[in-house]
């Protein structure tokens, strides 16, 4: 009976073993694939960041992008990510920048973050998910704001500039975005 129910479970856990793992990654709105750094060069370049800015990385992956600010400019740099595994690989890759004064990495989901803090937000999501995350941005974020996004716009909100970047004979296009001034209401004149 014992090792019926032994070769049950065994059985059991070939079965919903990979059907648990589907689970978990469909929970993920954007598989990880990481920003090529000519890429993030070009997202903190056009986003002219410095020194007293906070970078916002939403869907942050290894950290490459605050951590590379942190490095290069000095900024101080915040990424989100639902996934522990990369928040972990985040934070280990900060320490090994030296930058884990500068840099907090949060697993966190996009829809539930505060984004008010941020100066420049960067971004590596899908078009779906930017036009989910749209009307947040718009309503968390400064007028001024910077917003970048690798490869994927946001509908109708056309950039104010792009550009694009060769990588092993691949192009990266590189969104950017000024959050506007809040109009809405009733105006007299």
């Amino acid at each position: 009976m014992v090792k019926r129910i032994a070769l049950a479970s065994v059985c059991f856990g070939l079965v919903l073993g990979p059907m648990v793992a589907v689970a978990q990654q469909k929970m993920l709105d954007v598989p990880y694939v990481p920003t090529k750094y000519p890429v993030v060069d070009e997202m903190l370049r056009i986003a002219g960041v410095d020194k007293g800015d906070i970078v916002y990385d939403l869907g942050c992956g290894d950290g490459r992008i605050v951590i590379t600010a942190a490095q290069r400019y000095g900024a101080k740099g915040v990424g989100f990510d639902i996934d522990p595994e990369r928040i972990q690989e985040s934070r280990d890759n900060a320490k090994k920048s030296g930058v884990t004064g500068l840099v907090q990495f949060f697993e966190q989901d996009l829809f539930t973050a505060d984004f008010h803090q941020a100066s420049v937000m960067t971004l590596y999501l899908l078009t779906s998910v930017n036009l989910k995350l749209r009307p947040k941005i718009l309503r968390e974020l400064k007028p001024g704001t910077r917003v970048v996004s690798h490869n994927f716009g946001m509908g109708e909100w056309k950039p104010d500039q792009s550009s694009s970047v060769d990588v092993d004979d691949i192009s990266h296009e590189v969104y950017f975005w000024v959050i506007p001034a809040n109009i809405s209401g009733t105006w007299t004149w």
